[in-house]
Parts: C-alpha cells; sequence; structure tokens
C-alpha cells in the first residue's frame, strides 16, 4: 500500500462531504464567481482581506470609506444657517476621518 498524501485526503473527504449532501445548500451554488473584487485587491492583501471577510470583520480603509458617506449624507441634512455649529462640526470630522483614510491608502501604495 502507498502512503498517501495529504492532497488524497483531502480529495477523499470532498468526496464524502458531496456524497453526505454537506455542499447541497452553499450560497449561489451552480452560479459562476465573482472574481472582479479578489483581481483588484493587491495580492499581498488577498489572504489577508479574504479572512477579515469571511470572519465577517471589515478592513479599516472600508470602515473609513463608510465614516465618510456617513458624514458627507448627515452634512446634507443640516441647514446651512441655523446649523452651522453643527455643520462645523462634522466638517472638522470630515476632514480627520479623510485624512485618515488617504494615509491609509498611501501606505497601502507604497506596499
Amino acid at each position: 500500500m502507498k502512503p498517501m498524501k495529504i492532497y488524497d485526503a483531502v480529495e477523499e473527504k470532498i468526496r464524502q462531504a458531496i456524497a453526505n449532501g454537506d455542499f447541497d445548500d452553499l450560497p449561489n451554488k451552480g452560479k459562476p464567481l465573482d472574481l472582479s473584487t479578489w483581481q483588484r485587491t493587491p495580492e499581498h492583501l488577498r489572504m489577508t482581506y479574504s479572512i477579515l471577510k469571511n470572519a465577517g470583520i471589515s478592513p479599516q480603509e472600508v470602515n473609513l470609506k463608510s465614516q465618510i458617506s456617513e458624514l458627507k449624507a448627515e452634512l446634507q441634512h443640516l441647514d446651512k444657517e441655523t446649523q452651522q455649529e453643527a455643520r462645523s462640526e462634522i466638517i472638522k470630522q470630515l476632514n480627520k476621518v479623510t485624512t485618515t483614510h488617504a494615509i491609509q491608502m498611501e501606505r497601502l501604495r507604497r506596499r
């Protein structure tokens, strides 16, 4: 008997799972994979981002972009004349978050 390689063991586990129907109710079953986001992600970040995504955690730059969008939306809903103080505070926050995001993106580009 020849020694079993790790790949043979993995293939056997997959065959067993298929036979047991473990893959029958997976989301997007039978649909092609959308790899466009994967391909746009820098190669050195792909594995990290995949792990974070599977864990339900967003990368910091995604969170910052979300904060920027929320602050812009909040700013649009404030009256320019009567809510000047609130607008000023939101603009300060927006500038801070935008600067942090720009620095974060520059760091990622340099890697």
